[in-house]
Protein backbone atom coordinates (compact mmCIF):
# COMPACT_ATOMS: atom_id res chain seq x y z
CA UNK A 1 0.00 0.00 0.00
CA UNK A 2 1.59 3.96 -1.17
CA UNK A 3 2.02 5.70 1.64
CA UNK A 4 -1.17 7.69 0.75
CA UNK A 5 -4.59 5.85 -0.02
CA UNK A 6 -6.14 5.92 -3.45
CA UNK A 7 -9.46 6.29 -3.52
CA UNK A 8 -11.80 6.15 -6.73
CA UNK A 9 -15.28 7.44 -6.31
CA UNK A 10 -18.10 5.31 -8.33
CA UNK A 11 -21.08 7.59 -8.71
CA UNK A 12 -20.99 11.23 -8.58
CA UNK A 13 -23.84 12.34 -7.76
CA UNK A 14 -25.75 14.83 -4.80
CA UNK A 15 -24.12 12.17 -2.27
CA UNK A 16 -20.88 12.10 -3.35
CA UNK A 17 -20.18 15.90 -3.41
CA UNK A 18 -22.64 16.41 -0.47
CA UNK A 19 -20.74 14.05 1.94
CA UNK A 20 -18.47 11.67 0.83
CA UNK A 21 -16.06 13.87 -1.17
CA UNK A 22 -15.80 16.81 0.96
CA UNK A 23 -14.68 14.93 4.08
CA UNK A 24 -12.26 12.57 1.45
CA UNK A 25 -10.37 15.76 1.10
CA UNK A 26 -10.05 16.66 4.35
CA UNK A 27 -8.04 13.63 4.92
CA UNK A 28 -4.34 14.00 4.86
CA UNK A 29 -4.18 10.57 4.83
CA UNK A 30 -5.91 10.09 0.69
CA UNK A 31 -5.18 10.88 -2.45
CA UNK A 32 -8.60 11.18 -4.76
CA UNK A 33 -7.18 9.57 -7.65
CA UNK A 34 -10.44 8.28 -9.96
CA UNK A 35 -13.83 10.01 -10.52
CA UNK A 36 -16.39 7.71 -12.58
CA UNK A 37 -20.19 8.90 -13.55
CA UNK A 38 -22.80 7.86 -16.24
CA UNK A 39 -22.97 11.28 -16.89
CA UNK A 40 -18.97 11.96 -17.64
CA UNK A 41 -19.40 15.48 -17.24
CA UNK A 42 -20.17 15.09 -12.96
CA UNK A 43 -17.13 13.05 -12.42
CA UNK A 44 -14.76 15.39 -14.62
CA UNK A 45 -16.59 17.98 -12.41
CA UNK A 46 -16.17 16.29 -9.20
CA UNK A 47 -12.18 15.66 -10.55
CA UNK A 48 -11.67 19.44 -10.97
CA UNK A 49 -12.82 20.03 -7.69
CA UNK A 50 -11.85 17.20 -5.54
CA UNK A 51 -9.16 15.17 -7.01
CA UNK A 52 -5.25 14.92 -6.78
CA UNK A 53 -3.12 16.12 -9.12
CA UNK A 54 -3.48 13.80 -12.68
CA UNK A 55 -6.77 12.12 -11.56
CA UNK A 56 -8.98 10.11 -13.99
CA UNK A 57 -12.06 9.93 -14.94
CA UNK A 58 -14.17 7.36 -16.18
CA UNK A 59 -17.55 6.68 -17.62
CA UNK A 60 -17.86 2.84 -16.97
CA UNK A 61 -16.85 1.38 -13.41
CA UNK A 62 -15.54 -1.31 -15.14
CA UNK A 63 -12.54 0.51 -16.86
CA UNK A 64 -12.02 2.36 -13.35
CA UNK A 65 -12.00 -1.04 -11.62
CA UNK A 66 -8.59 -2.12 -13.46
CA UNK A 67 -6.22 0.30 -12.00
CA UNK A 68 -4.45 -1.68 -9.76
CA UNK A 69 -2.90 1.13 -7.72
CA UNK A 70 -6.67 2.30 -6.17
CA UNK A 71 -6.67 1.06 -2.35
CA UNK A 72 -10.56 1.90 -1.57
CA UNK A 73 -13.58 2.42 -3.67
CA UNK A 74 -16.94 4.33 -2.53
CA UNK A 75 -20.08 3.48 -4.33
CA UNK A 76 -22.33 6.08 -4.50
CA UNK A 77 -24.83 5.20 -6.97
CA UNK A 78 -28.75 4.28 -7.04
CA UNK A 79 -29.39 1.38 -4.94
CA UNK A 80 -30.20 -1.58 -7.57
CA UNK A 81 -26.20 -0.88 -8.41
CA UNK A 82 -24.82 -1.53 -5.31
CA UNK A 83 -24.41 -4.90 -4.90
CA UNK A 84 -23.12 -5.21 -8.17
CA UNK A 85 -20.51 -2.81 -8.18
CA UNK A 86 -19.48 -3.29 -4.63
CA UNK A 87 -18.57 -6.87 -5.46
CA UNK A 88 -16.70 -5.88 -8.01
CA UNK A 89 -14.86 -3.90 -6.58
CA UNK A 90 -13.90 -6.79 -3.41
CA UNK A 91 -12.90 -9.11 -6.03
CA UNK A 92 -10.48 -6.08 -7.93
CA UNK A 93 -8.59 -6.05 -4.63
CA UNK A 94 -10.26 -2.89 -3.22
CA UNK A 95 -11.86 -2.22 -0.03
CA UNK A 96 -15.06 -0.68 -0.33
CA UNK A 97 -17.25 1.77 1.56
CA UNK A 98 -21.04 1.25 -0.33
CA UNK A 99 -23.67 4.25 0.46
CA UNK A 100 -26.90 3.17 2.37
CA UNK A 101 -28.99 1.01 1.90
CA UNK A 102 -26.65 -1.89 1.57
CA UNK A 103 -28.34 -3.16 -1.44
CA UNK A 104 -31.54 -2.99 -3.32
CA UNK A 105 -32.01 -6.45 -1.55
CA UNK A 106 -31.19 -9.11 1.16
CA UNK A 107 -30.28 -11.37 -1.31
CA UNK A 108 -27.97 -8.93 -2.50
CA UNK A 109 -26.52 -7.85 0.35
CA UNK A 110 -25.83 -11.27 1.58
CA UNK A 111 -23.66 -11.59 -1.90
CA UNK A 112 -21.55 -8.29 -0.47
CA UNK A 113 -21.28 -9.83 3.20
CA UNK A 114 -20.09 -13.40 1.32
CA UNK A 115 -17.28 -10.95 -1.18
CA UNK A 116 -16.25 -9.45 2.06
CA UNK A 117 -15.39 -12.68 3.47
CA UNK A 118 -14.19 -14.46 0.40
CA UNK A 119 -11.93 -11.51 -0.80
CA UNK A 120 -10.58 -10.60 2.43
CA UNK A 121 -11.85 -7.09 1.66
CA UNK A 122 -13.23 -4.15 4.36
CA UNK A 123 -16.83 -3.75 3.61
CA UNK A 124 -18.86 -0.78 4.97
CA UNK A 125 -22.01 0.85 4.49
CA UNK A 126 -22.25 4.41 5.01
CA UNK A 127 -25.10 5.18 8.13
CA UNK A 128 -23.50 8.43 8.99
CA UNK A 129 -25.77 8.71 11.68
CA UNK A 130 -24.05 6.59 14.01
CA UNK A 131 -21.07 8.99 14.20
CA UNK A 132 -23.17 12.05 15.99
CA UNK A 133 -22.57 12.93 19.21
CA UNK A 134 -26.08 11.80 20.43
CA UNK A 135 -25.68 8.65 19.18
CA UNK A 136 -22.11 8.30 20.19
CA UNK A 137 -23.29 9.13 23.79
CA UNK A 138 -26.36 7.09 23.96
CA UNK A 139 -24.09 4.14 22.34
CA UNK A 140 -21.80 4.10 25.53
CA UNK A 141 -24.38 4.61 28.03
CA UNK A 142 -26.37 1.47 26.17
CA UNK A 143 -23.05 -0.65 26.39
CA UNK A 144 -22.53 0.49 30.20
CA UNK A 145 -25.97 -0.89 31.14
CA UNK A 146 -27.24 2.31 32.12
CA UNK A 147 -30.40 1.55 30.42
CA UNK A 148 -30.49 -1.96 31.88
CA UNK A 149 -32.22 -4.55 29.60
CA UNK A 150 -33.65 -2.48 26.90
CA UNK A 151 -37.02 -4.57 25.72
CA UNK A 152 -38.62 -1.84 23.59
CA UNK A 153 -36.99 0.50 20.72
CA UNK A 154 -38.85 3.30 18.39
CA UNK A 155 -37.29 4.08 14.94
CA UNK A 156 -38.12 7.21 13.82
CA UNK A 157 -37.77 8.52 10.23
CA UNK A 158 -40.95 10.74 9.80
CA UNK A 159 -41.31 14.16 7.62
CA UNK A 160 -44.10 15.74 6.97
CA UNK A 161 -43.50 16.98 3.26
CA UNK A 162 -39.59 16.44 2.28
CA UNK A 163 -40.07 14.06 -1.46
CA UNK A 164 -36.91 13.81 -3.44
CA UNK A 165 -37.94 14.82 -6.34
CA UNK A 166 -34.62 14.36 -8.14
CA UNK A 167 -32.67 11.50 -9.81
CA UNK A 168 -34.30 8.08 -9.23
CA UNK A 169 -35.85 8.42 -5.89
CA UNK A 170 -39.52 7.65 -6.78
CA UNK A 171 -38.27 5.02 -9.22
CA UNK A 172 -39.17 1.93 -7.33
CA UNK A 173 -36.97 -0.70 -9.72
CA UNK A 174 -33.62 1.44 -9.13
CA UNK A 175 -34.31 1.92 -5.30
CA UNK A 176 -36.28 -1.33 -4.21
CA UNK A 177 -38.57 1.95 -2.28
CA UNK A 178 -39.22 4.94 -1.10
CA UNK A 179 -39.06 6.12 2.45
CA UNK A 180 -38.60 2.63 4.17
CA UNK A 181 -35.37 1.89 2.26
CA UNK A 182 -34.11 6.02 2.23
CA UNK A 183 -34.43 7.20 5.59
CA UNK A 184 -36.14 4.22 7.58
CA UNK A 185 -33.07 2.27 6.83
CA UNK A 186 -30.93 5.44 8.95
CA UNK A 187 -33.52 4.57 11.57
CA UNK A 188 -33.33 1.01 11.74
CA UNK A 189 -29.32 0.80 11.99
CA UNK A 190 -29.08 3.78 14.71
CA UNK A 191 -31.50 1.68 16.55
CA UNK A 192 -30.40 -1.99 16.84
CA UNK A 193 -26.51 -0.89 16.88
CA UNK A 194 -27.34 1.19 20.08
CA UNK A 195 -29.37 -2.03 21.06
CA UNK A 196 -27.08 -4.15 20.53
CA UNK A 197 -29.80 -6.60 18.80
CA UNK A 198 -29.20 -8.27 15.17
CA UNK A 199 -31.48 -10.93 15.75
CA UNK A 200 -35.26 -11.18 14.76
CA UNK A 201 -37.68 -12.91 14.85
CA UNK A 202 -41.01 -11.97 13.12
CA UNK A 203 -41.48 -8.79 10.98
CA UNK A 204 -45.09 -7.33 10.40
CA UNK A 205 -44.90 -4.44 7.90
CA UNK A 206 -47.66 -2.11 6.10
CA UNK A 207 -46.97 0.44 3.53
CA UNK A 208 -49.23 3.50 2.05
CA UNK A 209 -49.88 5.32 -1.27
CA UNK A 210 -52.01 7.72 0.19
CA UNK A 211 -50.41 11.56 -0.93
CA UNK A 212 -48.09 10.15 -3.51
CA UNK A 213 -51.10 10.78 -6.12
CA UNK A 214 -51.84 14.63 -5.44
CA UNK A 215 -51.27 17.15 -8.13
CA UNK A 216 -49.52 20.59 -6.88
CA UNK A 217 -48.51 19.52 -3.65
CA UNK A 218 -46.59 21.43 -0.96
CA UNK A 219 -43.31 19.56 -0.81
CA UNK A 220 -39.78 21.09 0.61
CA UNK A 221 -38.78 20.55 -3.37
CA UNK A 222 -41.31 21.54 -4.97
CA UNK A 223 -44.03 19.32 -6.15
CA UNK A 224 -44.05 15.53 -7.33
CA UNK A 225 -45.05 14.04 -10.78
CA UNK A 226 -47.83 11.68 -9.44
CA UNK A 227 -46.84 9.12 -12.73
CA UNK A 228 -43.14 9.05 -11.28
CA UNK A 229 -44.12 8.52 -8.25
CA UNK A 230 -44.18 4.77 -8.06
CA UNK A 231 -42.73 4.00 -4.15
CA UNK A 232 -44.67 4.01 -1.15
CA UNK A 233 -45.03 7.68 0.30
CA UNK A 234 -44.82 5.69 4.09
CA UNK A 235 -44.15 2.87 5.52
CA UNK A 236 -44.35 1.28 9.04
CA UNK A 237 -43.14 -1.78 10.64
CA UNK A 238 -42.96 -3.72 13.89
CA UNK A 239 -40.35 -5.76 14.80
CA UNK A 240 -39.58 -8.68 17.28
CA UNK A 241 -36.29 -9.76 18.00
CA UNK A 242 -35.42 -13.41 19.59
CA UNK A 243 -34.61 -12.63 22.80
CA UNK A 244 -38.77 -10.51 22.92
CA UNK A 245 -37.47 -7.15 22.40
CA UNK A 246 -39.68 -5.28 19.99
CA UNK A 247 -38.65 -2.12 17.73
CA UNK A 248 -41.61 -0.11 15.74
CA UNK A 249 -40.46 1.26 12.70
CA UNK A 250 -42.01 4.46 11.41
CA UNK A 251 -40.69 6.02 8.10
CA UNK A 252 -42.65 8.50 5.90
CA UNK A 253 -41.35 11.35 2.80
CA UNK A 254 -44.56 12.82 2.99
CA UNK A 255 -47.54 12.16 6.12
CA UNK A 256 -49.86 14.72 7.71
CA UNK A 257 -48.19 14.59 10.90
CA UNK A 258 -46.50 17.50 13.25
CA UNK A 259 -44.79 15.07 14.84
CA UNK A 260 -41.73 14.95 12.57
CA UNK A 261 -38.35 13.25 13.64
CA UNK A 262 -36.04 11.61 11.16
CA UNK A 263 -32.60 8.83 12.00
CA UNK A 264 -33.61 9.66 16.11
CA UNK A 265 -34.08 6.72 18.51
CA UNK A 266 -36.35 6.09 21.39
CA UNK A 267 -35.60 3.32 23.84
CA UNK A 268 -36.96 1.51 26.89
CA UNK A 269 -34.82 -0.28 29.05
CA UNK A 270 -35.37 -1.74 32.73
CA UNK A 271 -33.34 0.86 34.46
CA UNK A 272 -33.88 3.96 32.44
CA UNK A 273 -35.39 5.27 28.94
CA UNK A 274 -33.84 7.32 26.21
CA UNK A 275 -34.64 9.57 23.19
CA UNK A 276 -33.57 11.98 21.28
CA UNK A 277 -36.66 14.38 21.18
CA UNK A 278 -35.26 17.28 22.44
CA UNK A 279 -31.21 16.52 22.05
CA UNK A 280 -30.65 13.49 24.06
CA UNK A 281 -32.72 12.67 27.17
CA UNK A 282 -32.88 9.89 30.24
CA UNK A 283 -35.40 8.83 31.82
CA UNK A 284 -36.31 7.29 35.09
CA UNK A 285 -37.34 6.16 38.83
CA UNK A 286 -34.87 7.14 41.66
CA UNK A 287 -35.78 7.31 45.31
CA UNK A 288 -39.43 6.79 44.51
CA UNK A 289 -39.14 9.89 42.24
CA UNK A 290 -39.28 10.11 38.60
CA UNK A 291 -36.81 12.05 36.92
CA UNK A 292 -35.73 13.26 33.25
CA UNK A 293 -32.47 14.43 32.35
CA UNK A 294 -30.92 16.39 29.01
CA UNK A 295 -27.16 15.35 28.33
CA UNK A 296 -25.43 18.52 27.19
CA UNK A 297 -23.53 17.03 24.73
CA UNK A 298 -21.40 20.31 23.65
CA UNK A 299 -18.42 20.89 26.60
CA UNK A 300 -19.30 24.87 26.37
CA UNK A 301 -17.33 27.48 25.26
CA UNK A 302 -14.77 30.17 26.68
CA UNK A 303 -13.80 33.21 25.83
CA UNK A 304 -11.69 33.70 22.49
CA UNK A 305 -12.18 29.59 21.74
CA UNK A 306 -15.20 28.29 20.32
CA UNK A 307 -13.74 24.74 20.31
CA UNK A 308 -13.25 22.15 17.61
CA UNK A 309 -16.10 20.43 16.23
CA UNK A 310 -15.89 17.75 13.96
CA UNK A 311 -19.36 16.65 11.45
CA UNK A 312 -21.02 13.22 11.52
CA UNK A 313 -19.20 12.74 8.05
CA UNK A 314 -16.52 13.82 8.32
CA UNK A 315 -16.31 11.51 11.55
CA UNK A 316 -17.46 8.92 9.33
CA UNK A 317 -14.95 9.56 6.92
CA UNK A 318 -11.73 9.64 9.09
CA UNK A 319 -12.55 6.34 11.04
CA UNK A 320 -13.64 4.29 7.70
CA UNK A 321 -9.77 5.20 6.68
CA UNK A 322 -8.19 4.58 9.93
CA UNK A 323 -9.96 1.23 9.93
CA UNK A 324 -8.41 0.64 6.54
CA UNK A 325 -4.75 1.90 7.34
CA UNK A 326 -4.70 0.58 10.54
CA UNK A 327 -6.31 -3.32 9.79
CA UNK A 328 -9.22 -2.95 12.05
CA UNK A 329 -12.95 -3.80 12.13
CA UNK A 330 -15.09 -0.88 10.08
CA UNK A 331 -17.62 0.77 12.72
CA UNK A 332 -20.32 -0.01 10.72
CA UNK A 333 -19.89 -4.26 9.72
CA UNK A 334 -21.52 -5.64 6.81
CA UNK A 335 -23.05 -8.32 8.87
CA UNK A 336 -24.95 -5.63 10.87
CA UNK A 337 -25.96 -3.68 7.82
CA UNK A 338 -26.98 -6.93 6.49
CA UNK A 339 -29.73 -7.61 8.77
CA UNK A 340 -30.37 -3.83 7.96
CA UNK A 341 -31.84 -4.99 4.58
CA UNK A 342 -33.24 -8.21 5.38
CA UNK A 343 -35.74 -6.71 7.83
CA UNK A 344 -36.53 -3.90 5.46
CA UNK A 345 -37.36 -6.60 2.66
CA UNK A 346 -39.67 -8.50 5.40
CA UNK A 347 -41.60 -5.22 6.11
CA UNK A 348 -41.94 -4.57 2.65
CA UNK A 349 -42.98 -8.08 1.68
CA UNK A 350 -45.37 -8.10 4.58
CA UNK A 351 -47.20 -5.13 3.28
CA UNK A 352 -47.80 -6.62 0.37
CA UNK A 353 -48.75 -9.84 1.47
CA UNK A 354 -50.68 -8.97 4.83
CA UNK A 355 -48.65 -11.68 6.81
CA UNK A 356 -46.12 -11.33 9.02
CA UNK A 357 -42.77 -12.81 8.22
CA UNK A 358 -40.58 -15.39 10.03
CA UNK A 359 -36.74 -15.26 10.39
CA UNK A 360 -35.35 -18.66 10.98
Amino acid sequence: MSAKLKVGIIGCGGIANGKHLPSLAKLEQVDIVAFCDIIIGRAEEAAGKYGAEGAKVYEDYRELLQDASIDVIHVCTPNDSHAEISIAAMEAGKHVMCEKPMAKTAADARRMVEAAKRTGKKLTVGYNNRFRADSLYLKRLCEDGELGDIYYGKAHAIRRRAVPTWGVFLDEEKQGGGPLIDIGTHALDLTLWVMNNYEPKVVLGTKFHKLSGKENAANAWGPWDPAKFTVEDSAMGMIVMKNGATIVLESSWALNTLDVKEAKVTLCGTEAGADMEDGLRLNGEKHSRLYTNKIQLESGGVDFYAGKKESPQDTEMRMWIDAVIHDKQPVVTPEQACVVSEILEAIYESAQTGKAVYFE
